[in-house]
């Protein structure tokens, strides 16, 4: 069972570039791995972004910023892109990210970050810009993330969104479910299901 998700107030963490693809998330060399180990995988979000070539810290990639930190990764447009590989949602979580904020995210991605318990929150193009700028001026600015509502709150300027999310995901969030867990939960009602329906 996971970490329950109900209401998560942080600062953000801001990426505010378009059309990230799952390759800029987490590089194909580190696909070999099969299981999925949190902290490797944390340890490389991003990893060419964050690290030069010679291995030494990029300083001016926002992951190595002091300034910014929170549980809440603002992305551009497009979040996701590119190939299916989980490795990604894998990364984002591993890092210690809950809440990734776009105005689009790719499909299968959104999917894999729901699966992986991180909430991908879609807003407004212009909802978007305006945190993108409130954290700019300010790095302290907070987000309200509240899943039973499903609003989003940029609390430096008071604005509200409402976002969608597949009611059975959101079951599962709330209550700390991955899929086999919600199938356990429901043991005696599919066994009933199955002795009723031969």
């Amino acid at each position: 069972m996971k970490q329950k998700f109900n209401i998560i107030t942080s600062t953000c963490v801001p990426l505010p570039l378009e059309n990230v693809d799952t390759d800029q998330i987490i590089p194909a060399r580190f696909l070999k791995a099969t299981t999925r180990e949190e902290r490797f995988f944390g340890d490389n979000l991003f990893r060419d972004w964050r690290y030069r070539a010679d291995g030494t810290l990029n300083d001016s990639f926002v992951l190595n910023n002091a300034t910014y930190k929170g549980c809440i990764l603002v992305a551009g447009k497009n979040f996701g892109c590119g190939s299916s590989r989980e490795h990604a949602a894998w990364a984002i979580a591993g890092y210690g990210f809950r809440v990734v904020v776009s105005s689009f995210f790719a499909d299968i991605h959104k999917n894999n970050e729901l699966n992986n318990f991180v909430l991908p929150v879609v807003v407004s193009e212009d909802f978007l810009a305006e945190l993108f700028s409130c954290i700019e001026k300010n790095p302290g600015t907070e987000v309200e993330v509240n899943l039973p509502e499903q609003t989003i709150t940029n609390k430096e300027s008071g604005r509200t969104e409402r976002f969608d999310i597949n009611g059975y995901k959101k079951h599962c969030l709330m209550n700390g479910l991955d899929d086999i867990d919600y199938l356990i939960q429901n043991k005696e009602l599919i066994e009933y299901w199955e002795q009723n329906n031969r």
